[in-house]
């Protein structure tokens, strides 16, 4: 069975905050004790405030000048709305700056590297508490052809992000072709369940995965689809 826990009362972060050490206390204070086997999901914006990847918006141009500084292509625009790719290779609205949760006059960028963002917090874990967990950082995206926002999975480590069932059957006997499930995705969107918009929980952690799912991997090799294989690009 698999349980989703919020982890409340984390402070305010700041630029340089040792987010792994705030996020080990406040599980503690919270009688919510990290695991073995625990699955941490922690939101793009406290990494990005933690990073130090915050930045002033000038009040005349708004943010459209840092949504093209933080895009190789733009796809399609509408309006304010741009969609349009990062310098990571995701796809999304207005290079996915974040002007929600932030002082005004200023927007949050995404981290630089999640994947590193989401090994730096699993490796602090594992030295200084000897714990063996996966970390994933999530975000939230709009989807094509679909109403309405989920979260994702933008970095992850310890974790296998995509789980591949091809040549695998189904209930039925039938050998699976195609499948490929992205679990990190999934997990990512189970926690914003708990987490919400604006309930002030930036971190979750889901407990109860699948012990196969634990392993080598990351989103940017192997989440985000090639352009060579994308049929929309």
């Amino acid at each position: 069975m698999i349980n989703i826990i919020p982890i409340s009362g984390l402070p305010q972060i700041h630029p340089g905050d040792d987010l792994p050490r705030l996020i080990f206390d406040c599980c503690n204070e919270s009688d919510v004790e990290l695991v073995d086997g625990d699955v941490l999901i922690v939101t793009q914006k406290i990494i990005s405030k933690a990073e130090g990847r915050l930045v002033q918006i000038d009040p005349e141009k708004g943010h459209k000048p840092l949504v093209e500084e933080e895009s190789v292509r733009v796809l399609r625009r509408r309006g304010d709305l741009v969609i349009s790719e990062t310098k990571h290779g995701f796809v999304c609205a207005n290079a996915g700056i974040d002007l929600s949760n932030i002082e005004v006059g200023q927007a949050a960028l995404l981290p630089v590297d999640s994947d590193k963002s989401a090994r730096r917090i699993r490796d602090a874990l594992s030295n200084r508490y000897k714990l063996n967990i996966a970390v994933i950082i999530s975000d939230t995206f709009g989807r094509p052809w679909r109403r309405g926002v989920t979260d994702v999975a933008i970095g992850s480590a310890g974790l296998l992000p995509v789980v591949d069932l091809r040549g695998t059957t189904d209930a039925l006997g039938r050998e699976l072709q195609v499948t490929e499930v992205a679990v990190a995705d999934e997990l990512a969107s189970a926690a914003e369940l708990v987490m919400g918009k604006s309930a002030g929980i930036p971190v979750a952690i889901v407990r109860g995965v699948n012990s196969e799912w634990f392993g080598v991997g990351n989103v940017q090799d192997d989440l985000l689809r090639k352009p060579n294989e994308d049929l929309f690009r």
